[in-house]
């Protein structure tokens, strides 16, 4: 039983408008889901992806507004690194010149090259030529020859690489190439594979604005997950009860190193209640919220920048 790589990754954003323009008009990623913070409902739970929001391409924001700035380190998934094609950088580089991003130079990682750079509230992001079984979202303004092709992986920095180490392990991951500072992790699948595991001392992480929320991974369907479930409670991990989030099933437990892990159910996926054509165009809210959704409309901000509307 091994899962065959990341579902997505959810990370904390200041402003949603803000976060709607970098991800839809610079990255040229789809707005596939605006809904709420299913713990929070007066605040926006926003989803990117390809055309559907596929496993293995979903960026998800909870866009607190006005929060306390964040710090990546120990203890955290410090850097989401998206696929996009050989030679493709260039394009890149000229792209977020025109878009004011900011950007660091490009390294080479076990021989792939990696643009590293960051949205508006500072959270590491990387470009790093790979190759996927995604077709890239062509709505939006980035050309398909260079638009992004899901996630090649993330890097977490943990307080015990070790331990985190024998999880990734436990969920199917093989350890692989290693540098000074880096271990890789690969699963066995088409997209999204990638675990980078730090060995780095502080700083320590701080949760905020610009940090990531937490990594999810695959499963794909509930049986496995609750086997899953057991498998990690057997090996100590204290794992929560299944939790429904409207588009997939979720359990989550803290590895040891620090870093929130999820576990979700490839379906039903995005369209479980909108079309594909309609796909983040509008405000849903789970069957429990319904009932509120006026009350929860009113404390959220308008969005101004929609799927759809996003310039070159």
């Amino acid at each position: 039983m091994n899962t065959t790589g990341i579902h997505h990754v959810t990370a904390i954003a200041d402003d949603p408008n803000e976060n709607v323009r970098f991800y839809t008009d610079v990255l040229g990623l789809r707005l596939v889901k605006r809904t709420v913070n299913f713990d929070d409902p007066h605040t926006y739970h926003l989803y990117y992806g390809d055309e559907t929001g596929s496993p293995g391409t979903a960026l998800t924001f909870f866009p607190f507004g006005e929060g306390r700035s964040g710090r990546p380190g120990r203890g955290q998934a410090v850097a989401t690194s998206f696929a996009v094609p050989e030679g493709s950088l260039d394009y890149w580089r000229e792209r977020f010149a025109d878009h004011d991003v900011t950007v660091g130079e490009v390294e080479d990682r076990f021989g792939a090259e990696v643009l590293p750079f960051e949205d508006d509230d500072g959270q590491p992001l990387e470009l790093i030529e790979g190759k996927t079984d995604i077709e890239p979202w062509v709505g939006g303004p980035v050309p398909e020859a260079a638009a992004i092709r899901g996630f090649f992986g993330v890097t977490l920095q943990s307080k015990a690489p070790d331990a985190t180490g024998r999880v990734l392990e436990l969920l199917g991951f093989e350890r692989g190439d290693e540098a000074d500072d880096r271990v890789r992790y690969v699963a066995h699948g088409d997209r999204a594979t990638v675990v980078d595991l730090l060995k780095r001392e502080p700083p320590r992480g701080r949760p905020g604005t610009g940090t990531v929320h937490h990594v999810a991974f695959r499963a794909p369907d509930t049986e496995t997950q609750m086997e899953w479930r057991e498998k990690l409670t057997a090996a100590g991990q204290y794992v929560t009860q299944q939790k429904d989030r409207q588009y997939f099933e979720s359990i989550y437990f803290r590895e040891p190193g620090g870093v929130l892990f999820e576990i979700a159910t490839d379906g039903p996926g995005f369209t479980a209640d909108e079309s594909v054509e309609s796909l983040g165009s509008e405000l849903k809210l789970p069957s429990w919220l319904a009932d509120d959704r006026e009350e929860i409309a009113a404390h959220l901000p308008p969005l101004d920048a929609v799927a759809g509307e996003v310039s070159n």
